[in-house]
C-alpha cells in the first residue's frame, strides 16, 4: 500500500479500526493499535505511518509509556498535545489495570507473586516511590500503600509510617518495595541498612518482614532471595 495514502482509501481489511472489529484485537499489531488511537495522520503521513515512526523512534511501548507528553512530541515533528496525551492516557490505563487484582484477598507465595502485584505500579515511574503491602497470617493481601514519593535519585522511607500502616491493617506480614528509575537492580547500602532496621522494628510488633523488592523495568531483585533479610 502507498505510504501517506489516507486510511479511508485503503482496502477495508487493511484499515486498523475495521481490522480490529472484523478480526478481533489479537489480529491487530502494536503499530495498528497506536494508529487507532491517533485517529488521523498529518499532511503526507497517514495515522499508520505516524504510529510506525513513533514506535520506531520510541523503540518500544514500555519506553513510550515512560515519556512525558513533551518528550513524545519531540520524537515526531508535528505531533501535537492531543495525540500525545491520548497515547499516554491509553498506556497509563494499561499500566493501572495490571495491579487491580492486588487490592485484597490474593495469597503471596513467592517474590515473583509480590512483583506481579507491586511491579506494574512502580516499574515505569520516572521518580522513586516506596510502597508497603500488608499481609495476613496466611499471607493474603490486605492492602497496599504508597509510603513516600521522591526524586530520580531517591525517596525517604519512614519506618514509623510503615509500621503504622501495618498495625492499622492488623498485618502479620509485610512486604516493601521501591523502584530504581535507572533500571539498576543492585541494592544500595542504604537499601540494605533500611531493610535491616525495618526488620528489627517489625520483630518488636511480631510482624514478619517477608521481603524488600527493588523494581526495575519489567524485572526485580528480592533482598529475601539474596539472603539480605
Amino acid at each position: 500500500m502507498e505510504s501517506g495514502l489516507p486510511i479511508r482509501a485503503w482496502a477495508e481489511d487493511d484499515r486498523p479500526r475495521e481490522k480490529f472489529l472484523l478480526k478481533g484485537r489479537n489480529a491487530v499489531s502494536d503499530t495498528e493499535l497506536l494508529a487507532i488511537l491517533l485517529r488521523t495522520g498529518m499532511k503526507g503521513c497517514s495515522a499508520l505511518d505516524l504510529a510506525r515512526e513513533l514506535l520506531h523512534k520510541g523503540e518500544s511501548l514500555d519506553r513510550l509509556a515512560r515519556m512525558s507528553a513533551e518528550e513524545m512530541k519531540k520524537l515526531v515533528k508535528g505531533l501535537g498535545d492531543t495525540k500525545a496525551v491520548t497515547l499516554l492516557a491509553a498506556l497509563e490505563l494499561g499500566r493501572r489495570r495490571k495491579p487491580e487484582s492486588a487490592r485484597s484477598g490474593l495469597t503471596i507465595k513467592s517474590s515473583q507473586d509480590a512483583f506481579s502485584l507491586i511491579g506494574p505500579a512502580l516499574e515505569d515511574l520516572p521518580h522513586e516511590e516506596f510502597h508497603a503491602m500488608a499481609l495476613s497470617r496466611a499471607n493474603k493481601v490486605l492492602g497496599r500503600k504508597v509510603i513516600s514519593s521522591g526524586g530520580i535519585n531517591g525517596t525517604v522511607a519512614d519506618i514509623r509510617m510503615i509500621l503504622r500502616y501495618a498495625l492499622d491493617h492488623q498485618a502479620s506480614g509485610l512486604i516493601v518495595a521501591h523502584n530504581h528509575p535507572s533500571g539498576n537492580l543492585e541494592p544500595s547500602q542504604a537499601d540494605v541498612t533500611l531493610t535491616k532496621k525495618l526488620n528489627d522494628a517489625c520483630k518488636l510488633f511480631e510482624i514478619n518482614l517477608l521481603d524488600h523488592l527493588i523494581i526495575g523495568h519489567n524485572q526485580y531483585a528480592s533482598l529475601a532471595d539474596k539472603g539480605l533479610l
